[in-house]
């Protein structure tokens, strides 16, 4: 018997790298049924990519990433979900819009919310009030690494160490 019956941990995955895959590990471990949600269609999702022409950061590329970290748990559901209709007057991204678009995939009875983000607490609170904030490797210990690190590699073969 798990920890949780119903968790959750989404993500813009730009990329999709192995402290994603750590986090979404833990959840599976403590979770009967986890959903890994990727977002796309974000505010600031356009910008990377205008940014950074490269196949790993495409829709299509992290998709499939989503779905091949699936495919190494029984209990990882892989969700994708468009939030280009989700944003504020001033173009940023409205988490309080999305928060319905959740609901329909994972209802009303989510246990656990997975992220490595403190900051994160305040929303996640208001909007799965039922569920428990689960704070994976915060300090960046296990994987001392953010999406932001590996676009900015210049050395695809140092960004590939990273990438799941």
């Amino acid at each position: 018997m798990k920890k949780y019956k119903v968790g959750m941990y989404g993500g813009k995955f730009m990329p999709l790298h192995k402290g994603h895959n750590y986090c979404i590990e833990k959840a599976s471990e403590e979770c009967e049924i986890v959903y890994a949600i990727l977002f796309y269609g974000c505010a600031d999702e356009q910008k990377i990519l205008e940014d950074n022409q490269e196949e790993y950061l495409s829709v299509k590329d992290r998709e499939a990433h989503v779905i091949n970290i699936s495919k190494q748990y029984d209990n990882v559901l892989p969700v994708m979900i468009d939030v280009s209709t989700c944003r504020l007057p001033n173009g940023e991204e409205d988490w309080d819009a999305e928060t319905p678009l959740v609901r329909n995939v994972v209802g009303d009875k989510l246990d656990a919310v997975y992220s490595s983000e403190p900051s994160y607490e305040e929303y996640f609170h208001k909007a799965y009030p039922e569920a428990v904030h689960r704070l994976v490797d915060v300090k960046r210990i296990h994987y001392p690494i953010s999406g932001e690190k590996i676009r900015n590699m210049k050395n695809s073969k140092e960004r590939e160490l990273w990438i799941v």
